[in-house]
């Protein structure tokens, strides 16, 4: 078998991303060899497929590396049920138990992408103007991942060609050290300018594809990010302007159509699902197993004839079924006005209470999450909602950090956000106010907005109070998870054992204990 066959049957296999995709036909993998694949645009666009269903296949794991850490997740639990991943939700990593796989398994993403761009460099049979968009895409995307890398790494090896997968590679030439925070943002700047450049002022309206826009918004965040965590002050600048050459699109009225209706105007990026194609069955996890209710959960806390629960939400009948293996915290759902919209689309709440005392008492205040149900098909639910990535909620929102940072009034950008989280009736607007107090209230709606949507860990890594990241504990504020005297270095995830034996040059994360000699 020849080489490349590896790759190709990776972006061939996974289903593709249209309903034209899902009919591929599939030649024996033998087929896929290095002197037959890469002689045509149906070929290469269907290698530029793969690398999106991979994509796609990471949902998760975004979520795990963007939101898992950032104290929205509760490690106690609430039902007769444990929680998964509770090292990761304590904080609690080690080099023997580091909560992640090698590099969260993005490498062989990354791998994919350098495959992608070295062979179709090189080919002559693609107009110039699909080459250019492919290749912006193929480095836009490779960014992305290892902006995702340096967030939860920081130094990462930089592997920016398919070596590892060509010829007969020497095992010991291939190992890399991992390169410094610096270096990986110098390459993530530099891979998000040649996407930028490539695409030109071609705008792809696919918004299941990487685009243009896309490219902006990454630009925006990293630039807000070495602003912010690197101080590179003049950054924002860049971010600002980044995320101002992103238009067209506009906030749904409705906050949780954000989610049912695809594709919406609020979208600018996003990983799709759909019936008999793909879903995201981990949102189950962060439901009930019907079996758990047993007639003990009540909806109304006050009434004292309400009547036990059953099943609420209509999930016995679901493509996985459901049990509460993550949870939120009951503080989180708290933290909502009743009168936002967000939080019903976003938890529904139950409660055990004991009716044989007087008052009665409630025991057990609980939620789970109803922002990503899906959809009803045949009477059974599948969770196909697609995943944003990218919406207009969340340029707004940067632009209000960004107009905080430079002193400005960020009151523009925060308001549209809330008029539409109370339909244009906010209790309690925004209002001007210190840049510490208004980094708060920016976090506090992003805190509510983006549940369950990969950002709230990077957001307390870059945001912060007296110059000090919300990631650190204070008095002056309930969001920090490490204590910044012994627990600074656990701001970056260490690194399994498997990864420095495989590779000797690769060291441990600064801080952790490692057997490494």
């Amino acid at each position: 078998m020849k080489k490349y066959i590896k790759l190709a049957l990776v972006a061939f296999s996974l289903t593709g991303l249209t309903a034209c995709d899902k009919h591929l036909n599939l030649a024996p993998e033998d087929f896929f060899a290095e002197g037959n694949f890469w002689e045509n645009e149906t070929q290469v666009n269907n290698f530029m497929i793969g690398i999106h269903s991979d994509l796609r296949n990471n949902q998760f794991s975004f979520f795990r590396l963007g939101e898992m850490r950032g104290g929205g997740l509760t490690s106690t639990a609430r039902m007769d049920v444990s929680l998964n991943e509770l090292v990761v939700i304590n904080q609690a990593m080690t080099e023997v138990s580091p909560g992640l796989g090698a590099w969260s398994g993005f490498m062989n993403s990354i791998l994919q992408i350098n495959l992608f761009i070295d062979k179709v460099n090189t080919v002559t049979f693609l107009s110039a103007e699909r080459k250019a968009n492919l290749l912006g895409q193929a480095h836009g995307l490779r960014a992305f991942y290892y902006f995702h890398l340096l967030r939860t790494f920081g130094g990462v090896p930089l592997r920016l060609v398919p070596d590892v997968l060509t010829g007969k590679p020497d095992p010991v030439a291939l190992r890399l050290a991992r390169s410094t925070e610096p270096e990986v943002l110098a390459q993530i700047k530099a891979d998000i300018a040649s996407s930028a450049q490539y695409f030109g002022t071609i705008q792809g309206t696919n918004k299941a594809y990487w685009t243009l826009n896309a490219t902006q918004m990454l630009k925006g965040e990293v630039f807000l990010w070495s602003a912010k965590v690197y101080n590179n002050t003049a950054d924002l600048a860049e971010a600002k302007t980044a995320l101002n050459a992103v238009t067209g699109y506009s906030l749904v009225a409705n906050f949780a159509d954000v989610f049912k209706q695809k594709r919406n105007a609020e979208i600018i990026f996003t990983l799709p699902f759909a019936f008999n194609e793909a879903e995201q069955p981990a949102v189950a996890s962060f439901l009930y197993a019907t079996s758990n209710f047993n007639g003990i959960y009540y909806k109304d806390t006050v009434s004292t004839t309400a009547p036990t629960l059953i099943d609420p939400l209509n999930i016995a009948q679901s493509s996985t079924g459901g049990i509460q293996r993550y949870a939120y915290t009951y503080e989180l759902f708290k933290s909502y006005n009743i009168l936002d919209r967000r939080r019903d689309a976003t938890f529904y709440d139950f409660y055990a209470i004991d009716r044989s005392v007087t008052p009665q008492k409630v025991t057990i205040r609980n939620t789970v999450l109803t922002k990503f149900m899906g959809t009803i098909n045949n009477n059974i639910r599948n969770w196909t909602d697609d995943w944003p990535i990218y919406r207009e909620a969340d340029r707004l929102l940067m632009l209000a950090e960004i107009a905080n940072a430079e002193g400005a009034n960020p009151q523009t950008y925060i308001q549209a956000v809330r008029n539409r989280a109370f339909n244009g009736n906010d209790p309690t607007p925004f209002v001007n106010g210190t840049k510490d107090a208004n980094e708060l209230a920016i976090f506090a709606e992003r805190s509510k907005e983006f549940v369950y949507e990969g950002k709230r860990w990077y957001d307390i890594r870059r945001m912060k109070y007296n110059n000090e990241p919300l990631a650190f504990k204070s008095t002056s504020h309930p969001y920090g998870v490490l204590t910044k005297s012994t627990e600074a270095y656990k701001v970056l995830w260490p690194i399994g054992r498997d990864v420095w034996t495989n590779d000797p040059l690769v060291n441990q994360t600064p801080g952790y204990t490692t057997t490494k000699p």
